[in-house]
């Protein structure tokens, strides 16, 4: 374990970690509260809601570089989009998707820089997190049958999810061209 990371061998956030989970919980909401609906009320896909959430965590990911900052930001998040909108059940699905987000990302130890490898651990994390999102959701809260959730609703989110990759990665290389860092690598 890495000092960086815990004390007294649990998971320690510093102020900055706070704000960081604070901003991105208040942005995934607004964004799966106006973002999502509008893409869900036109096309009746949900991609604009996976693209809220992947969008979401993967620039609070690179903020931070930092594990359990994509979890707490997903659960926040999730809660937040929950209590103003009951019926927002789904957000379970993108919960438990941005803690799969979160274990994935380790691999790369949550730093999401324009390298290959990272850029390709960011990918699969993204990619098969949505896809988790849309067979949970598909399956459990639309009762869709399991196969519709594997070969219809759980590639609807991964098309979510693919939007949401491309639009964060262009966001960090501007951010990045910019000379802005995020939080741990200031």
């Amino acid at each position: 374990m890495s000092k960086k990371y815990y004390r007294d061998g649990k998971l320690h956030f510093k102020p900055q970690d706070i704000a960081i989970i604070v901003v991105f919980s208040a942005m995934w909401a607004v964004l799966n509260l106006s973002v999502g609906p509008i893409g869900f009320r036109l096309l009746r896909l949900p991609i604009f809601c996976d693209f809220s959430v992947y969008f979401t965590l993967l620039l609070a990911t690179w903020a931070s570089c930092k594990t359990g900052i994509p979890s707490a930001v997903g659960i926040i998040g999730a809660i937040i989009v929950m209590a103003t909108t009951p019926t927002s059940t789904q957000m379970i699905g993108f919960l438990a998707s941005a803690i799969l987000f979160d274990a994935i990302m380790a691999f790369c130890k949550h730093e999401i820089i324009l390298k290959p490898y990272n850029m390709a651990v960011a990918a699969a994390a993204t990619l098969i997190s949505a896809y988790f999102a849309g067979v949970v959701i598909g399956t459990v809260f639309m009762n869709g049958s399991l196969d519709w959730a594997l070969t219809y609703w759980g590639l609807w989110h991964l098309i979510g999810g693919v939007i949401g990759l491309i639009v964060a990665i262009l966001v960090i290389g501007a951010l990045e061209k910019a000379n802005v860092k995020g939080i741990k690598r200031a």
